[in-house]
C-alpha cells in the first residue's frame, strides 16, 4: 500500500486495506459526483499512480460510470466467456437444457450486497451468493489482502503440520465456542459433516466394540452432497437416485409445527423431541452413536425450533449416552445474529461443523469443532497403529482458508456485524409478516437473524402448497426488479415451497425494504392476491 494509505490509516486507527475499503467507488475518479449532484474530489489523483493501488483501483465501480483505467469489460467483449460458458461448464442444480435458447448467467463483479453480470445488469443480492455464504458482502479489500499476503509468504504443507494461521484461527474460533476444544480442517461442510461421522463410527469401533455405529438424521435436515452426508439427508429429492447409500443412518421426524405431524398438540416442541426418543428406543440405545441435526433447518424450509424441542433433545442425548452433533454450514458465523445458531438454544454439543460463512466465500474452508473428551478418545492408545484418525483432506492445508477466515472475523467484530444482524433481521421478518396479511398466499413466515423464509401455500385453511413453477416464478420476477432471492430447492416432494431470504450481514434497512418490496410486486404479479 502506499505511504499515504498507511499513514493516514494509522492516524485512523484502521488498516490500509480496511480505508480503501470504505472508500465508495464514486471516490476515485476525477468529475465524480455524489448522490447530491456535488463534485468530489478524486481520491484517484493520491492513491492512483501507486502500482498496488492502480490494481486494486482498476476494479472499482463508480455508480454508473466505469473506470478508465483497465475498465471492466463490457457486455460484447464479454460474450466469448458467455460462449465459453455455455460450451464447458456444467453447473450446479442447474437443469441445462435451457441453456440452448438462452444464455447462462455469469457475474462479473460484486460489492456489498451489489452484484453486476456480464450484461451490464445491476441485482441486489439477497442470498449471500446464492448459499448463505458471502456473510460480510462482497468486495472485501482486506480479505484479499491477506489470503495474497499468506499465499506469498506460505501457501501450503499438509495439515500434518500446522500453519500460523490455522493455529490462530483455530484458537479465536473456539474463544466464541466455550466447552469446546479441538478444530478439524477440511475443505466443505459435507466434507466436514462426513469428518464427524467417520469420528463416530470409528469411536463405536473403538470404545464401544462395534456397536454404537448408527447416527440420526432429521427430516428435512440437509447435510452434504458425499453418499454418506446424502444417507443421512432428510431430503429425499437430494438423494435420489444416487443409491445404494450407506447403511446405519436412522431418520427421526422434523419438527416443523406449522406442518405438525400430531395435529393441534400443545408443547409441540417437546412432542418432536420425544418422538425422537421413540426411534431410539426402537433401535435400541447402545446401537446409536450420535444425532446430527441444523439448528435451525436451511434447505428444508427454514425451520426455527419450536418452544421446548432443544432442551428435551439435549436430555434425551445425555440419557442416552449419544454425541450430540450439530450441523451449523449454514448458520455459523453470525447467520442468525450470534456466532452460531446453536448458541441461541443453550445447547452443548460435542460436535459442531460449519463452512460457509467462516471466510464469507473468500476461501474454500471447513472445520470441525470438537471438545478434548472426543480428542482424547482418539491417542489413548498410541501403541495401537489404528487408534489415531486416520484422516487427511488436501486442500485443509491451504493456508489461505484460515487467513481469509481471521480476517473475515475481525469485520464482524469490528463492524459489529452480530448487532447489524439481529436488527435487521427483526426488521426482515417484519416486513415478511407485513406481506403476508397482504398475501393470502403466504401460508407462514419463519426465520432468525437474517435467515427467514416464507411458506406459500394454495389456502391457507388446507395449507395445501403452492406448485414449484409458481414459486420460481415469483423468484423469477424479483430477478427481473433486479433483486434476487431463493426457495427450497430439490429438496421435499410438494414441499419445495418455501421463499428463503439470506442477505449478507451488512445489509441496511434501505436493502432489506428493497427484497421485500420486490418480494411484494412479485407475489402481486404472479398471484393477484393481494388484498
Amino acid at each position: 500500500m502506499t505511504r499515504w494509505c498507511r499513514q493516514a490509516s494509522a492516524l485512523g486507527g484502521l488498516r490500509s486495506a480496511d480505508l480503501i475499503g470504505l472508500l465508495r467507488p464514486i471516490d476515485f475518479y476525477a468529475g465524480a459526483r455524489d448522490e447530491t449532484g456535488t463534485t468530489v474530489q478524486p481520491i484517484l489523483a493520491l492513491l492512483g499512480r501507486d502500482p498496488v493501488c492502480y490494481e486494486w483501483l482498476s476494479h472499482s465501480r463508480i455508480r454508473g460510470t466505469r473506470s478508465n483505467m483497465n475498465a471492466i469489460p463490457t457486455p460484447s467483449e464479454l460474450r466469448p466467456v458467455i460462449e465459453a460458458d455455455r460450451a464447458h461448464v456444467w453447473h450446479h442444480l442447474t437443469q441445462h437444457k435451457a441453456f440452448e435458447r438462452t444464455d447462462p448467467r455469469v457475474f462479473v463483479e460484486g460489492r456489498g450486497l451489489r452484484l453486476w453480470d456480464a450484461d451490464g445488469k445491476e441485482y441486489l443480492d439477497g442470498l449471500s451468493g446464492g448459499v448463505w455464504t458471502v456473510n460480510v458482502g462482497y468486495g472485501r479489500a482486506s480479505i484479499a489482502e491477506a489470503v495474497r499476503d499468506q499465499l506469498v509468504r506460505m501457501n501450503y504443507f499438509a495439515n500434518s503440520a500446522g500453519s500460523v494461521p490455522g493455529a490462530r484461527f483455530a484458537e479465536r474460533l473456539l474463544e466464541k465456542m466455550p466447552g469446546l476444544d479441538r478444530v478439524y480442517y477440511a475443505n466443505s461442510g459435507s466434507e466436514a459433516n462426513e469428518k464427524v461421522f467417520k469420528m463416530v463410527r470409528q469411536i463405536a469401533h473403538r470404545h464401544h466394540g462395534g456397536r454404537k455405529h448408527k447416527i440420526l438424521f432429521r427430516e428435512r435436515d440437509y447435510h452434504g452432497t458425499t453418499l454418506a452426508t446424502l444417507a443421512a439427508s432428510g431430503q429425499p429429492q437430494r438423494s435420489a437416485q444416487y443409491g445404494p447409500l450407506p447403511t446405519g443412518f436412522v431418520e427421526v421426524p422434523h419438527c416443523l409445527e406449522y406442518r405438525s405431524q400430531y395435529g393441534s398438540v400443545a408443547n409441540y416442541g417437546e412432542r418432536a423431541a420425544r418422538a425422537i426418543e421413540e426411534v431410539i428406543l426402537r433401535e435400541g440405545p447402545d446401537t446409536i452413536g450420535a444425532i446430527c441435526l441444523e439448528p435451525v433447518t436451511a434447505g428444508g424450509g427454514v425451520i426455527t425450533p419450536p418452544t421446548g424441542y432443544w432442551e428435551q433433545v439435549q436430555d434425551i442425548c445425555r440419557r442416552h449416552r449419544i454425541l450430540l452433533h450439530i450441523d451449523e454450514v449454514v448458520c455459523g458465523v453470525g447467520r442468525t445474529g450470534k456466532w452460531f445458531g446453536y448458541q441461541h438454544y443453550g445447547i452443548k454439543p460435542d460436535f459442531v461443523t460449519m463452512a460457509k460463512g467462516v471466510a464469507s466465500g473468500y476461501a474454500a474452508i471447513s472445520c470441525v469443532a470438537t471438545s478434548e473428551a472426543i480428542f482424547d478418545l482418539f491417542k489413548d492408545d498410541p501403541e495401537d497403529p489404528l487408534s489415531y484418525f486416520r484422516d487427511i483432506s488436501t486442500f485443509a492445508g491451504c493456508a489461505s482458508g484460515p487467513a481469509a477466515a481471521l480476517e473475515n472475523m475481525r469485520i464482524i467484530e469490528d463492524e459489529k456485524l452480530l448487532a447489524n444482524t439481529l436488527a435487521m433481521g427483526e426488521r426482515l421478518i417484519g416486513n415478511l409478516r407485513t406481506l403476508q396479511q397482504r398475501h393470502d398466499v403466504i401460508g407462514d413466515v419463519r426465520g432468525i437473524g437474517l435467515f427467514c423464509g416464507a411458506e406459500l401455500v394454495r389456502d391457507r385453511a388446507t395449507r395445501e402448497p403452492v406448485g414449484e413453477k409458481e414459486v420460481q416464478a415469483v423468484i423469477a420476477d424479483c430477478s427481473s426488479q433486479g433483486v434476487i432471492i431463493g426457495a427450497t430447492n430439490r429438496s421435499i416432494p410438494r414441499f419445495n415451497n418455501t421463499l428463503c431470504f439470506s442477505p449478507a450481514l451488512v445489509a441496511t434497512a434501505e436493502e432489506i425494504d428493497r427484497i421485500t418490496n420486490a418480494t411484494d410486486k412479485a407475489l402481486t404479479n404472479i398471484f393477484s392476491s393481494k388484498r
